[in-house]
């Protein structure tokens, strides 16, 4: 007998969500239909408290599990089930059942969970978990029935019009989608924090555009093609819109001829947010995100972090500053940025770097180190150099487009 392929999408913040909960769920339809395009995906609806993506007849397995692994990266995600729809006939749930389970191989235990969702389906659920528990095993005879942390728990929801049954789950990211918080704008590196940082901030529903400052005419452009691969694993998932490449390396260089060497980083790092603030302005962004940790460099020590931000007007938002670098790590190599950003290539961050920098720099003393400098001048002359990189982002809605852009 064969059953249509689905994959149940469920959630668990969005559900939380009171009168606005239908928006968060078509904000995540919306994100899966278009992330979904290269697979064998037919529509996505809406159902009591899920997703259900339906596929294409003759799906194969193989092509159903890949395209529920694509899911589980989604941001809003909780879980990802690849099942079957059937009828509303207890026979036929047992043979869906039975087709899912032997999906699921290799398991030594199982159990079944049924719900329904509709009461005009006459068989409870305590007895519907009876039944299909008695056909599958006596269709497994071999494996075991386990009621607390079983290999394979078999999902059965009845609904309205038909029955999803599911074997396959597995767990997804969670959060909310994104576009449903607003556009922040991420200083991006080719290290491994900054990636981490805009992811999280994805995670929470924000659309994250990326601004990376370029060493380049002072050193070669190698850190922009690292960014450019973070970027396109960033883009699988739909967690970044556009990225700013930023050429810096010049306005470095004249700020270490004149500038006091202990303070040479935190005017670099306030030249950046400078210019990271224009540009999200121009971008509708409401904040600026960085892949700071407090106390991991000599520039992320609290009097630092507070010379640096007072740089703008905009807020900074600093999802890791209280991580440990081993938690950033794991973080990164889950994401899939962590070997790129692990590859050697020289960027802003180690430009004329001073021998001593300052770990407690005074704004006063900051200030009047950067005002003999046209920072304004440099902010709009580097806004105006910065070149566009567009990326596959279903939340992101573009202000303006440049000329010349690679992306």
């Amino acid at each position: 007998m064969g059953f249509q392929r689905i994959i149940l999408v469920h959630y668990h913040e969005i559900g939380l969500k009171g009168h606005n909960r239908a928006s968060f769920e078509k904000r995540l339809q919306r994100n899966l239909e278009a992330l979904l395009a290269a697979h064998p995906l037919v529509t996505i609806h809406r159902i009591a408290g899920r997703l259900v993506a339906f596929l294409r007849e003759g799906t194969s397995y193989e092509q159903a599990v890949a395209c529920a692994d694509a899911i589980t990266g989604v941001p809003g995600v909780a879980r990802v089930s690849c099942g079957f729809k059937c009828e509303r006939s207890m026979e036929v749930m047992g043979a869906a059942a039975v087709a899912a389970l032997r999906e699921a191989e290799p398991f030594a235990s199982f159990k079944v969970a049924a719900r329904r969702n509709h009461t005009d389906f006459p068989i409870d659920s305590m007895q519907m978990n009876r039944d299909i528990g008695a056909v599958l095993c006596a269709e497994f005879p071999e494996k075991r029935v386990q009621m607390k942390e079983p290999d394979v728990t078999v999902g059965v929801e009845v609904v309205q019009n038909a029955v999803y049954v599911y074997a396959r789950s597995v767990r997804g990211i969670g959060g909310l989608p994104v576009g449903s918080s607003g556009k922040v704008m991420a200083l991006l590196s080719s290290g491994i924090d900054s990636p981490v940082a805009l992811w999280r901030m994805a995670r929470r529903g924000a659309v994250p555009v990326g601004v990376h400052f370029s060493g380049r005419p002072q050193t070669s452009d190698a850190s922009e093609y690292l960014v450019d691969d973070i970027a396109h694993v960033l883009e699988r998932t739909g967690c970044i819109g556009r990225v700013y490449v930023v050429p810096i390396g010049d306005y470095q260089r004249a700020i270490s001829l004149d500038a006091p060497p202990s303070l040479r980083i935190i005017l670099y790092r306030r030249l950046m947010f400078k210019v990271a603030e224009r540009l999200a302005e121009a971008e509708g962004a409401r904040v600026l995100v960085t892949g700071e940790s407090l106390g991991q460099v000599a520039s992320q020590t609290i009097e630092n972090l507070c010379a640096t931000q007072a740089a703008v007007a905009m807020p900074v938002f600093r999802p890791l500053i209280g991580t440990d670098k081993l938690e950033i790590i794991e973080q990164a190599q889950r994401l899939g940025t962590f070997e790129i950003s692990s590859q050697d290539a020289p960027d802003c961050c180690t430009l004329f770097m001073p021998r001593s920098p300052e770990t407690h720099a005074k704004i006063a003393e900051v200030e009047e180190a950067e005002a003999q400098f046209p920072i304004e001048q440099w902010v709009a002359e580097l806004s105006e150099a910065a070149e566009v990189h567009d990326y596959a982002c279903p939340g992101y809605k573009p202000r303006r487009r440049r000329e010349g852009a690679r992306g």
